[in-house]
């Protein structure tokens, strides 16, 4: 079967999901981004590998972080950067997604950053566009999330050196997170033993073990020895129903705080996504706390980006 983020050549042709992504192109990525970070990773240094390029930024939902990060990341690159209202383009005049996509090829653009509620959004358009466009998929529906959970990766290597032997806890949303299906594609292609995720029932996917994770619905139990802990966002705007009684109530059996990560290795570092509700997820002791890599994670995003963008742009049409 094709895989539709690969060109004839084996090479990356858009970044769409970690799912079905080889392991070679992964940690090609993940070698990229440490070429971008400056001694300390303090700074990001800027490279000329995207000059003349046409960058598109198409957001169909709102985001700060993601959105920005590439921005950063494509002037980074020394590229042109386009950032596209969506709520004042032709879409809101009736206009389809494709007719949008064809007039933006018409102006000559050669990447698409697409974030979209629909899942397969991005998909969609990478099967649409010319073989020298590309397609990175910024977040679609509850599908995927490919450049956040390689940024985790990222910062999971940069602590913690090695994949090989570690046990990973990914706790809360599951259900409604394109984060914790993309790491959990990324966690397994890079061998880690053992990938836990924690939840209530309300908020798991339905036969989620054959993604190859065990289940915890206690934390007490879930966080038990492990050497990261993801921490997930409550998708509080795609749930239909009372999935949860209340966040209080959430936040007293699911909630990440000092005491329960004491329960885990002593060395072992705290992740999230962002944006973090605190006080329903995750305490700000601990967020704000010795373990926490949050803010990081936010730095080494923009130099993953970095690295897609830029092996992109170097592959053969």
């Amino acid at each position: 079967m094709n895989n539709p983020q690969l060109n004839q050549h084996g090479e990356l042709q858009h970044l769409l999901s970690t799912e079905g992504l080889p392991v070679r192109i992964v940690r090609d990525i993940l070698d990229r981004a440490a070429t971008f970070l400056g001694e300390g990773h303090a700074e990001i240094n800027k490279v000329p590998l995207l000059h003349g390029k046409s960058v598109f930024n198409i957001f169909f939902e709102n985001s700060t972080r993601t959105r920005t990060t590439f921005e950063i990341a494509a002037k980074k690159l020394s590229a042109d950067v386009v950032n596209l209202n969506i709520g004042s383009s032709s879409t809101s005049k009736g206009e389809t997604l494709l007719d949008t996509v064809d007039n933006l090829c018409a102006m000559h653009a050669d990447m698409f950053v697409v974030r979209h509620a629909t899942s397969g959004a991005a998909h969609l358009i990478a099967r649409h566009v010319a073989p020298g466009i590309h397609v990175i998929n910024a977040g679609d529906g509850r599908h995927a999330h490919p450049t956040q959970a390689l940024l985790d990766m990222y910062t999971i290597r940069h602590y913690k050196q090695e994949f090989h032997n570690l046990t990973v806890a990914i706790v809360g949303d599951v259900l409604h997170s394109r984060v914790a299906r993309s790491q959990i594609h990324a966690l397994t292609t890079l061998g880690v033993p053992e990938v836990r995720v924690i939840a209530p029932k309300t908020l798991l996917p339905s036969m989620v073990e054959k993604l190859g994770v065990r289940v915890f619905h206690s934390m007490e139990e879930g966080l038990k020895g492990v050497d990261v802990v993801m921490m997930l966002r409550l998708q509080n705007e795609r749930m239909q129903g009372a999935l949860l009684p209340s966040a209080q109530e959430y936040f007293k059996y699911y909630g990440l705080t000092r005491e329960r990560l004491a329960l885990a290795k002593p060395a072992a570092i705290v992740m999230h996504p962002g944006p973090m509700n605190r006080g329903v997820e995750i305490d700000s002791s601990v967020a704000d706390g010795a373990q926490s890599v949050i803010l990081p994670q936010v730095t080494f995003g923009i130099a993953i980006r970095m690295a897609v963008m830029s092996l992109l742009a170097g592959t053969s049409t």
